[in-house]
């Protein structure tokens, strides 16, 4: 299938003479998901770049949100002086960017700049290595991710402004499937669409979220880097849009606490000549599936509190996991279940597992890596999977819980021989001063509810 919107280099050399197309945006995520880089004059990109690629600071994979260099990192510090690694264009991801004028858009590996082997630490390269194993297992993987938002009236300015208080919902009742609500939020929506579109992101359909002013915008399913890749591009996209039309939309896990949460729920399969290899005769309750399907399962459910902080990297993520609330808040299947954290669905070649963990705030390569690093460890040892819950899994009090914090998560992550195993002992070093520093910053902090609750009553 022709994807609108991507490019070969000599598509984009004909672009360029025709003058539709001025600007290159290199660009890899660093930890939280977000794209950094710098942005090229046309030509001197297909001069230059192209071939050769660029550099960046490695401090950028050392920093908080607020761009600060955090000390204590391996990989780079102030004593090794902060120098530049080696953004290599992935010639495969190369697209217009629809939404913004005259411009493509090219996603980056990331290489030490000397040795020019992969960076272990950039999340793209962690995701790269779990492709690769599968490969060496026979295996090819497709995944698809479910992004959930909530959009304001408000512009981000003007959040900002009002230190994000007050803010108006693009919506005044929960819209869950409603077409009228949705269709007052179509200037937007129908924009996002079209430049995913027209981006290399080819879009399923949008709906109205149970939220006020939730929604919900489904690309198709693909290969699981391609996906990944598709899914910072659809974040990129619907900010940047956003802020030209003077709202905004935010990806947080739990904007409110009395607001549903906004998830990424993430869709695998394994493939091998065509054919999907969870899809077979075995019956596991309802489903009819294979020892790979079986296995795949057991591990995935099996190495959760191994790589939680991959699923759910900041302080707000764990507040969106309450019950009756579709966030999933233990560690069970079922059959087409949404209170379930692994729903499965789909039967023959659409049978699929879902995962429910994620939230709208994960950074795509590593859930992504992190999932699929724990399905191929459970076929590897035939892990099994518990059985099959029927049921309202929320009420269901006896099976284990998602954990209730990051802390709590960061204790059993950096603790896991399967995560040292799976990524290295060096990465896992990293990601834990990483999640650390994330939390610390919010032990530090000052909030509005200490204000409310202790300013004048304590």
């Amino acid at each position: 299938m022709t994807i609108k919107g991507m490019l070969s280099l000599e598509q984009l050399q004909a672009q360029i003479q025709e003058e539709t197309i001025e600007t290159i945006i290199v660009a890899f995520t660093d930890h939280y998901g977000r794209l950094v880089g710098k942005r090229f004059d046309a030509d001197f990109f297909l001069e230059s770049i192209a071939k050769d690629g660029t550099h960046g600071c490695d401090y950028l994979l050392t920093t908080d949100m607020e761009m600060e260099p955090i000390p204590g990192y391996d990989f780079a510090n102030w004593e090794l002086g902060y120098g530049d690694f080696h953004l290599v264009p992935d010639l495969n991801t190369l697209r217009i960017a629809s939404w913004l004028d005259k411009t493509a858009m090219i996603l980056c590996h990331l290489e030490n700049d000397k040795t020019h082997q992969p960076i272990a630490e950039a999340p793209r390269s962690m995701l790269l290595r779990q492709v690769e194993k599968a490969k060496s297992m026979g295996f090819a993987s497709a995944a698809a991710s479910e992004l959930e938002y909530y959009l304001f009236e408000n512009s981000y300015r003007g959040a900002f402004e009002q230190h994000y208080h007050d803010l108006q919902p693009a919506g005044w009742y929960l819209e869950d499937y409603h077409i009228m609500q949705g269709s007052r939020t179509e200037k937007f929506t129908a924009a996002a669409r079209r430049h995913l579109k027209y981006s290399g992101v080819p879009v399923e359909n949008s709906k109205g979220e149970w939220g006020l002013g939730q929604h919900e915008l489904n690309v198709r399913y693909a290969e699981i880097m391609e996906m990944a890749d598709r899914h910072v591009v659809y974040k990129q996209c619907l900010k940047e849009l956003a802020d030209q039309m003077d709202i905004s939309v935010t990806f947080m896990a739990k904007y409110h606490e009395d607001r549903a949460g906004s998830s990424c729920h993430i869709h695998i399969s394994l493939w091998k000549d065509g054919q999907n290899t969870f899809a077979g005769d075995k019956a596991f309750g309802p489903v009819q599936g294979t020892d790979i399907f079986r296995w795949f399962l057991g591990g995935w459910m099996a190495h959760v509190p191994d790589v939680m902080p991959f699923y759910a990297p900041t302080v707000n993520s764990y507040k969106r996991y309450v019950d009756g609330s579709w966030a999933p808040t233990r560690l069970a299947w079922s059959y087409d279940n949404r209170t379930a954290g692994f729903r499965v669905v789909g039967k023959g070649p659409s049978l699929r597992i879902e995962c429910r963990i994620p939230g709208a705030d994960c950074n795509p390569y590593l859930a992504f890596a992190a999932a699929l690093a724990s399905g191929l460890d459970g076929i590897e040892n035939k892990i099994e999977p518990p059985e099959i819950f029927e049921g309202d899994i929320y009420e269901a009090k006896d099976l284990d819980r998602v954990p209730y914090t990051l802390g709590e998560a960061i204790e059993q992550f950096k603790q896991s021989d399967f995560a040292k195993k799976a990524f290295g002992e060096a990465v896992i070093k990293h990601y834990t001063h990483f999640f650390e520093t994330e939390q610390k910053a919010y032990n530090a902090a000052v909030t509005d509810w200490e204000r409310k609750r202790y300013f004048e009553r304590i």
